[in-house]
Formats: C-alpha cells, structure tokens, sequence
C-alpha cells in the first residue's frame, strides 16, 4: 500500500510539473520575449504569484475540484490514478501537439471521466459542473474587458506624454 501512495504523489508530481512546463511558460513568455524581465526574474515572479495567489486568493477552486466535481464518498486511490492518468494524457498530448489546454479543466476532465466510469453519472455533482462550465465561458470575457479597462486607463494617464518620454521610463 505505501508503495501505491508514493507511485500517487509521483503520479501527482508529474501532473504538477506538466502544469508548470504549460502554465509558467505562458504567464512569463511575453515579459521575456519583450525584455521586460531577464528570465530568472520571470521565472521568480511567476513562483512568487502562484504562491501568493493561495494566501491572497483562497483555494476555492481547490475546493471544487475537491468535493465539487464528483461525490467524496466515491474517491478511492483507484479513481485517484485514473484522474491523474487521464488529465496528464491529455495534458502531455495538447502540449506536445501545440493544442491551447487548460491543466485545470484537463484535471476536472480527468476526474468526472474517472466518476462516472466507477458509478455512472449519478456521482456527478452537478453544481460544481455547471460553475466550471460557466466559467470556460466567462472568464475570457473577464480578463478582455479588465484588459480593456487598464489599456484605457494607461492611455488615459499618459495621453500628454510623448513616447520618448515614456520609454526613458
């Protein structure tokens, strides 16, 4: 049995390092590739902000995908593996294929394919399903318009500035 726990939080490991490899590289690609920041810097930015985010921002979403995508009372070490395989399938596919994916949904996908396969669509949590689905949708739209509110702002403050000003900053 303690060799199935450690294979899990090997299995978990690499799930978490194929997070990190899509994730980080698309949170920092744009700051290093217009020199913003040396890629150490990025890289100890992004780390900083992941961590921070937990602290600043709850773990809402860990809680969802923790007891709001399929019943508790289902989750064995088993549905456990057949999550981590499915999501790190996907993930490692979409990846190496240059496929948009998010490692969240993929994990969300992973563990509602794993629910149903042990006891049918019964154990879906309906709820939790709903308010993923909704937020696929919703936060694209989000961030564009907060995007759009902060480019308006910059434009807004520096509308008397010229840009040679502005790039000396």
């Amino acid at each position: 049995m303690l060799a199935f726990v450690v294979f899990l939080v090997a299995l978990a490991l690499l799930f978490d390092f194929i997070n990190g490899m899509n994730d980080a590289a698309n949170s920092i690609a744009t700051i290093v590739s217009t020199r913003v920041l040396s890629p150490r810097l990025a890289v100890l930015w992004a780390a900083f902000f992941n961590f921070a985010a937990a602290f600043l921002f709850g773990v809402g979403v860990a809680k969802t995908i923790g007891k709001g995508i399929v019943d508790p009372d289902i989750v064995t070490q088993w549905l456990v593996l057949a999550a981590l395989a499915g999501a790190i399938s996907w993930s490692y596919l979409c990846t190496h294929f240059g496929i948009p994916i998010s490692i969240s949904h993929a994990l969300i996908g992973g563990l509602a394919g794993a629910g149903v396969a042990r006891g049918g669509t019964a154990v879906l949590v309906a709820s939790g399903l709903t308010k993923v689905a909704v937020f696929i949708v919703l936060s694209p739209l989000i961030g564009m318009l907060f995007g759009y509110l902060l480019m308006v702002l910059v434009y807004w403050g520096f509308r008397r500035w010229s840009p040679h000003r502005i790039d000396r900053l």
